[in-house]
């Protein structure tokens, strides 16, 4: 590990692939992990921030101040990613799809990021996992923590303050943030209040018990479409809590039990501009209310004994979506109710089972993975991937897997305005298989490549009017195939008078093309990172998407996106050090954006000071 260890410092222990730590030198799916020093020093606000400098991941956002942001994984949808949080599924089960900005970026320990399917070990991914591991409890009875704060532009505020430590024996940590901003670009807006508590109680010297409780409440403003005659605002309120149990059983066998519950409330308003169309400035024009509540469970045993980590577990959840759409005077005119409610619920159960085998330079991973749930029934994910240790510089990787993601609530058993629900969905297949390599095998440069092909099929896709009479309603059907198949490329140099390069390069062929008229997306990626491990810190990054969309969405994506960290000690002693840092942010003010009535915000600056105790 110690070439490995030259770039990824502690990130050699990974969780992701089979939900048992794993040296990353013998993963064999394509995985990166952002750590909590590096979100520091980008000074990112919201995990879709950390998340837009991964080669693979396409971040589609307005790029504005705590903004809503949609997620896609090697050019899937956004409803084919997973993402957990302390072992919470976070997707939405109305749409699928997860919401990050109601993750408290504060609180984030590590991001680890599997791309392509997981399901042989998480179930319902078949673009990808986003496993966010939170921070730990601390471990000395003396308080150690953090103040920060930072300022920019039309008022864009971001406080924060956590702390850790023991009482007792138990260990706890504890945070709290606020995030304010007007918005960088006229008619919108952000707000969020968010608190996060753990605590770490050792019941003997092989049990301990956890329990992590959390709350944010997000308040955005989306700003104005003219071309739907609308303006949007939105509102989402999540608290989710966890119970966890660990006990080593025997020198060999382990087992792991937790315990969750999330609610989300999600109100998204959408009012008349005025311009002609949808009525007076102000008016109604439609609002979506959801209420979602899920519980769940999941338990785990890990064997250890010679070249074999076995792991063999069972999840089930359970949830339910309360839907009320309201429809204002235009779409009553069109047809519509002046209500829609539904009332859906789903229960899933799965069983899991993987191993890691140690041979000589071979890692050798199988799973399988056994899915149920109330609505489309039964689906079987299994998987094998291999790495090699090529010499003592090279490793290379591979993997086959099956996988599926079940479709969402919304589109089996919720319906909508003009839209039928379908109770025949079935679940979106895929079989995904991947090489890569990754090496320092020429001394002064990590580098690191990955090619992939993802075949899909019962891909869900909207039938017009296809529900037929009486109400001639769209409705969601299974009835889409498509390839996306790829490569990435990623370097970087070791440093040289305290200075380093580092590039990505991700490309993505879809066939057929997707929704969006995009047939291929590729995005570069060029940095240059300065750290003289004393008191300076300082990076410049750029990133260029080709989004290839339709011209229908009159977007613009001609320009990179160049941004600048410097982070400065300026006070350091035994009990307290203090930073300074600013944050340069679009420097030369480029264009980004898939939709013309979505811009990106020009250049803005930042600056803020953190103490750290």
């Amino acid at each position: 590990m110690q070439f490995l260890r030259m770039f990824y410092k502690d990130k050699d222990l990974v969780v992701s692939s089979t939900r048992n730590e794993k040296l990353i030198s013998q993963v064999a799916e394509n995985i990166t992990v952002i750590t909590s020093d590096e979100i520091e020093a980008m000074n990112a606000h919201t995990v879709a921030e950390a998340l837009n400098t991964v080669p693979g991941l396409f971040i589609n956002s307005n790029q504005d101040f705590g903004t809503f942001s949609l997620i896609n994984i090697q050019g899937s949808e956004d409803r084919h990613v997973l993402v957990l949080v302390d072992d919470v599924p976070w997707n939405f089960l109305s749409s699928g799809a997860a919401e990050t900005s109601s993750i408290p970026i504060g609180i984030i320990d590590r991001i680890e990021i599997i791309k392509g399917p997981a399901s042989s070990t998480w179930g319902s991914s078949l673009g990808g996992v986003i496993n966010i591991l939170t921070k730990q409890t601390g471990n000395t009875v003396k308080p150690t923590g953090s103040i920060r704060a930072s300022y920019g532009k039309n008022n864009s505020q971001d406080y924060r303050a956590e702390i850790s430590g023991m009482a007792g024996p138990v260990g706890y940590y504890l945070y709290a943030s606020d995030q304010d901003s007007d918005g960088l670009m006229i008619s919108r807006y952000f707000d969020n209040q968010s608190f996060y508590s753990k605590v770490d109680v050792p019941v003997s010297e092989k049990v301990d018990l956890g329990l992590t409780v959390g709350y944010s409440a997000p308040r955005i403003g989306f700003g104005d479409f003219p071309s739907g005659d609308f303006y949007s605002t939105g509102l989402l309120r999540t608290f989710f809590a966890t119970g966890s149990l660990n006990a080593s059983l025997t020198k060999e066998l382990d087992l792991k039990l937790s315990f969750y519950n999330i609610s989300n409330k999600s109100i998204m308003c959408n009012k008349a501009l005025g311009l002609g169309l949808t009525g007076p400035h102000g008016a109604p024009y439609l609002e979506s209310i959801y209420n979602e509540k899920t519980a769940g469970a999941r338990s785990q045993l890990v064997w250890t004994k010679g070249a074999h980590t076995a792991v063999l577990g069972m999840d089930y959840g359970s949830g339910n979506m309360g839907q009320i759409n309201n429809a204002g005077a235009f779409l009553q005119y069109l047809g519509t109710a002046a209500t829609f409610r539904a009332m859906p619920d789903i229960q899933q159960w799965a069983a899991y089972a993987n191993d890691s085998i140690i041979m000589g330079r071979w890692s050798i991973t199988p799973g399988i993975r056994f899915d149920h749930d109330s609505i489309t029934g039964s689906f079987i994910s299994p998987s094998i991937g291999s790495t090699y240790r090529l010499g003592r510089e090279t490793i290379l990787r591979g993997s086959v897997s099956r996988g599926f993601t079940a479709p969402p609530l919304s589109s089996s058993s919720g319906g909508g305005f003009f839209l039928d629900p379908n109770p025949s969905l079935e679940s979106e297949e895929i079989w995904s298989y991947q090489a890569g390599m990754e090496s320092d095998a020429l001394n002064y440069i990590w580098v690191k490549a990955a090619l992939f092909r993802h075949d899909l099929k019962n891909a869900i896709i909207k039938d017009l009017f296809g529900a037929g009479p009486p109400s001639y309603n769209d409705i969601i059907i299974n009835n889409g195939k498509s390839r996306r198949q790829g490569l990435e490329l990623e370097a970087e140099t070791i440093p040289f008078y305290n200075l380093s390069l580092l590039t990505g390069f991700s490309y993505i062929a879809i066939s057929p093309p997707a929704g969006s008229g995009a047939s291929n997306i590729y995005s570069i990626d060029i940095g240059i990172r300065y750290d003289d491990n004393k008191s300076i810190q300082a990076g410049l990054s750029g990133r260029y998407v080709c989004w290839d969309v339709s011209p229908a969405y009159m977007a613009d994506y001609d320009d990179f996106i160049w941004d600048m960290n410097v982070n400065k000690k300026i006070m350091a002693s035994a009990n307290l050090t203090t930073e300074l840092f600013l944050t340069a942010h679009n420097i030369l003010n480029g264009s980004q954006y898939t939709f013309v009535d979505s811009k990106n915000p020009g250049r803005w600056l930042e600056a803020g000071i953190k103490f750290n105790f």
